[in-house]
């Protein structure tokens, strides 16, 4: 009487054995990198918790986006950010700081209240009970993780205690030429800022982040060869001026 039970006990152990072994990393049919002694969902679930954990922060605009944005590849996105920019910086330069964040504000939610009741009359009247219109909305995570908080400060220290030591570098005169190059700068900045402000000088720049570009691409072959001119008789004049100042000379020779 045994014999039959364990006839008919082996298909089944067999068939999950089977199971198994496409379920582990080195069976025939399974994938690499499956989870062994897991069942589809828990395996499934505890990967995907692994390569959250594991993932770096995804910054908000990569470099190809915002090269595609500054050279016009997408003309309504680009003209969107472009005059929304514009607007919001030639508004500063008329208004104060907190009129035009107040006006931005109060334009928002003029837009989002008077939806929100439109949408409640029309469920009203219609009877239907599609809820809140921003439900979708609401229910996205936000959240920043303790994880993705301190990366992002540590890529940004980086970057201070970089500006740092090159602060440090020129105002204790380590390298000459370097300290003379940024009170010359300084001195230039000086008229700058008796034409322009700071609003303008931040319309001018954006009006030439969406504009210099579009035009070097086009025109590239002709900009480089009069910047290269340019830079050979400015290295040139400099190499002149190292050559009198007292001390460099030496430093080089030696």
């Amino acid at each position: 009487m045994a014999e039959p039970s364990a006839a008919t006990q082996s298909p089944s152990v067999s068939s999950s054995s089977s199971v198994a072994e496409s379920s582990t990393p080195g069976g025939g049919g399974g994938s690499p990198g499956a989870c062994p002694a897991l069942g589809a969902k828990s395996c499934g679930s505890s990967c995907a918790d692994s390569f959250v954990s594991s993932s770096q922060p995804v910054s908000l605009f990569s470099t190809s986006q915002v090269h595609d944005l500054i050279f016009w590849r997408d003309v309504k996105k680009t003209g969107f950010v472009f005059g929304t920019t514009l607007i919001m910086l030639l508004s500063l330069a008329a208004f104060s700081v907190i009129s035009v964040v107040s006006y931005l504000i109060l334009a928002l939610l003029s837009v989002t209240i008077s939806f929100r009741v439109y949408k409640s009359v029309i469920q009203a009247v219609q009877k239907s009970e599609e809820g809140h219109p921003f439900k979708a909305y609401l229910d996205v995570d936000i959240t920043l993780s303790s994880e993705a908080f301190h990366n992002y400060v540590n890529a940004a220290m980086v970057h201070i205690n970089r500006a740092l030591k090159l602060i440090i570098r020129l105002f204790l005169v380590e390298d000459l030429v370097d300290s003379l190059k940024l009170a010359v700068f300084m001195w230039l900045m000086t008229y700058v800022g008796a034409v322009f402000n700071g609003i303008t000088l931040l319309i001018l720049a954006e009006l030439l982040i969406f504009s210099v570009p579009v035009v070097y691409e086009k025109y590239k072959i002709q900009i480089d060869h009069y910047v290269g001119i340019a830079r050979d008789q400015t290295k040139s004049i400099v190499e002149k001026i190292q050559a009198k100042l007292p001390g460099i000379a030496k430093k080089k020779a030696e």
